[in-house]
């Protein structure tokens, strides 16, 4: 592992998005998304993602310029074409439609097909919830996860993230149907640590504790029974809003030589006014309980993440070797351009 400065870190992956072209603002969009998923000790949405966003701009796979084309199919549904755009940057500009929307219609919907991966649903969540807005946010991706009973990957990772305004700040949570992402399966291979018990399968539907092997297997269903069930709505529902592909159709995710065709859901609702202080009220409730035996304290979803953000931007990021590696060769390279 070495230690990275946000500051280095953000310049290098900035330098290299210009030298490919993509404009300046989409690129900070793209950037500011993967820092602050490692700032959160989300690595698994992190860094080690951009080579691959590199790649598929490089391929062809991405178009860093667009920002999707948006069509009302009624007051409060936005229909997106996401032309292929850098996922973030697609994603952003839906909502701040969707959010402008919603303060006309209470609630207002964006349904984007054709777009890349999106990174981590909390980063969307806060925003929105910081602006005094409810968000609702659903994504699929590639055939990851086996159902429960079954040993094959035939649903995505299906993750949902819901933010809420609070008078002390926003309540987010982030997560996906499976006991894990595949991102982070992806991040300990990158490490060398082992997974826990029952987290995947391997290529032959053999529980395994090893993150290669697993890299081409299955991943558990988080909750058994019930969390296949979510994974099972979220893709039927998303797939029903976007029209995008369904299961192991589904490809461009996890790769960088297919086109994307996931899709993503974002809900945008203008809460009662008024509430923000019972709900920040009932938190501390929550904060306040005595807590368990092994228990320091009832901590609320999102907490550790936000303090390990406010330590990370002074001491800095942990990355993988081969992860801060790739950026600094990609940073070079594009330096001699």
């Amino acid at each position: 592992m070495v230690l990275v400065s946000v500051e280095d870190c953000t310049h290098a992956a900035l330098s290299v998005l210009a030298a490919a072209g993509v404009p300046p603002e989409h690129a900070q969009m793209q950037v500011d998304l993967l820092i602050d998923a490692e700032l959160r000790g989300v690595p698994s949405h992190g860094m080690l993602r951009f080579q691959r966003i590199f790649d598929r701009i490089a391929n062809g796979f991405a178009d860093a310029r667009t920002r999707g084309i948006h069509q009302w199919r009624g007051e409060a549904f936005l229909s997106v074409d996401g032309q292929n755009g850098l996922g973030p940057v697609v994603a952003q500009y839906a909502v701040d439609a969707i959010a402008a929307r919603a303060k006309q219609t209470g609630i207002a919907v964006a349904a984007i097909s054709a777009s890349n991966h999106i990174g981590m649903l909390a980063w969307y969540a806060e925003t929105i919830a910081e602006a005094g807005q409810v968000a609702i946010i659903l994504t699929t991706s590639e055939a990851l996860v086996h159902p429960f009973g079954g040993r094959t990957a035939l649903l995505g990772t299906n993750p949902i993230a819901i933010g809420v305004p609070t008078d002390t700040g926003p309540f987010v949570i982030d997560l996906a149907t499976s006991v894990v992402s595949m991102g982070e399966i992806h991040d300990h291979a990158h490490r060398g640590a082992a997974l826990q018990p029952g987290w995947a399968v391997d290529a032959q539907g053999n529980p395994t504790t090893d993150a290669v092997a697993a890299k081409s297997g299955a991943i558990a269903p988080f909750g058994g029974a019930k969390g296949y069930a979510l994974g099972l709505a979220f893709e039927l529902l998303v797939t029903a809003l976007t029209g995008a592909a369904l299961g192991r159709d589904v490809t461009g995710t996890l790769n960088a030589s297919k086109l994307c065709n996931k899709g993503d859901v974002f809900i945008v609702i203008d809460p009662l006014s008024g509430q923000g202080a019972a709900l920040s009220a009932y938190l501390d409730v929550l904060r306040n309980t005595p807590p368990a035996d092994g228990f320091d304290t009832v901590l609320i979803p999102g907490e550790r993440g936000r303090a390990l953000k406010a330590e990370r931007r002074l001491a800095g990021l942990t990355l993988a070797d081969e992860v801060w590696d790739t950026l600094v060769r990609l940073r070079d390279q594009a330096a001699v351009r």
